[in-house]
């Protein structure tokens, strides 16, 4: 599989933007190591652009006439190689060339079928979602149903406009979708993948914990009320060192004071002392001083583990390096040819994208709270991504919620690489 080609650009009028992308892209497709005829686009535009969408889907599907099948979605950011486009206009597209047989666009009005009829059997997803849609998070756990490994990966879509979707099968791949132009609102939509499109996905957490592992023992919906056996509002005053006698005190603790909740059974806190992959974090939402209890953002069932965090932005770069290292150390064989080895070794200065990295591209989703301002710099995450994997073609946004498997996130980065 050759490199995908990606392009980005910000410019005030998204005529500019485009142009400035395909520029890219064309003189990405014009060498060896790069694919000349992709038939995927993946498109992410900030909600600058939002209000354009149908135009700007249009342009590049009139510029890029190979391209023939399309998915993407808005955020309040964006995200390319080494780079983070926050509060400005902008959009990013990197075009993956993939066997048409093993992909399939899918969409509010062309829904995702297991078995189509065509030999096509969906074993993973790319999703976007609207966060406005009812039960979202029961529709992704639906989603990820359907699929054979019940693995999904992508995230909410996000914008102080509108929150537009990208869902186009030009090729005869998706059905129904009969005079829709390919831009959506609500719903689900993305790119299901077959058995012979190998994936590497990890998880990266931006919350640590600040006490113990707890287990819920008692709990009335999004309320819990025990925690190991022990009123829920005494525990998180005495884990935390809140002090209700200081109210704006505490009130201001408590704002940043979230909750790490996983399955019975599972484990909230690892062995490293941080959250796992399958921990998803919840805000507080209200306390419950009659019942001693303690509201989220979420439905709770006894036996369920948690613990009491805050946002940690140290521990979120360490954890950031960690998955870009899990996945190399996953692509890269214990024995490998002289050239890969070479690339691999080369300097940052020298890291360009090669073949031998076994890379084709990267997709990576983050919460619209982290980014460069939450990791110290402008660009500051995408550049932790760059230094730890390489310098590979890779395109995101920065969303409302992260997808991954069947969970919704809160706080963290799914990064996900095609081999």
């Amino acid at each position: 599989m050759k490199l995908f080609p990606f392009g980005h650009a910000t410019h005030p009028q998204w005529q500019m933007a485009a142009g400035l992308v395909l520029a890219q892209l064309r003189a990405q497709m014009a060498l060896r190591d790069y694919a000349q005829s992709p038939t995927l686009g993946l498109l992410y535009v900030t909600d600058h652009y939002a209000p354009a969408a149908q135009e700007i889907l249009d342009h590049l599907g009139a510029e890029l006439p190979e391209v023939t099948d399309w998915s993407g979605t808005v955020g309040v950011g964006i995200a390319s190689s080494n780079v983070e486009y926050f509060d400005e206009p902008a959009l990013a597209v990197m075009l993956c060339d993939l066997p048409p047989d093993q992909y399939r666009v899918f969409s509010g009005v062309a829904p995702l079928a297991v078995g189509d009829g065509m030999g096509f059997e969906p074993h993973t997803a790319l999703v976007h979602a609207d966060a406005s849609t009812p039960d979202v998070a029961d529709l992704i756990a639906e989603m990820a149903g359907r699929t054979a490994t019940g693995y999904l990966f992508g995230g909410l879509a996000s914008s102080r406009t509108d929150a537009v979707q990208f869902a186009v099968g030009g090729n005869g791949n998706i059905k129904g979708q009969g005079a829709a132009g390919g831009v959506f609102s609500g719903g689900l939509s993305g790119v299901a993948f077959g058995e012979g499109i190998a994936l590497v996905s990890r998880v990266t957490q931006g919350c640590q914990p600040v006490a113990a592992q707890r287990v819920v023992t008692a709990a009335d919906g999004n309320l819990i009320t025990e925690l190991d056996g022990e009123p829920a509002l005494d525990v998180l005053l005495r884990d935390t060192g809140i002090s209700l006698d200081r109210p704006q005190e505490a009130m201001t603790a408590l704002r940043a004071t979230l909750v790490g909740l996983t399955e019975a059974g599972g484990d909230a806190i690892g062995r490293t002392g941080n959250f796992g992959a399958d921990v998803v974090v919840r805000h507080i939402i209200g306390l419950d001083p009659g019942r001693r209890g303690v509201a989220i953002a979420d439905r709770v069932a006894v036996g369920m583990r948690m613990a009491f965090c805050r946002r940690n932005a140290q521990a979120a770069r360490a954890d950031l390096t960690r998955i870009c290292a899990e996945i190399r150390e996953e692509l890269e064989p214990e024995e490998m040819p002289l050239p890969v080895a070479a690339a691999l070794a080369a300097p940052e200065a020298q890291a360009a994208p090669s073949p031998a990295r076994r890379i084709a591209g990267a997709l990576y989703v983050s919460c619209a709270g982290r980014g460069g301002p939450h990791f110290g710099g402008p660009s500051a995450e995408l550049q932790i991504v760059r230094r730890a994997l390489g310098d590979v073609p890779l395109v995101g946004f920065f969303a409302g919620g992260e997808i991954a498997r069947h969970h919704l996130y809160g706080y963290t980065g799914v990064l996900t690489v095609f081999r």
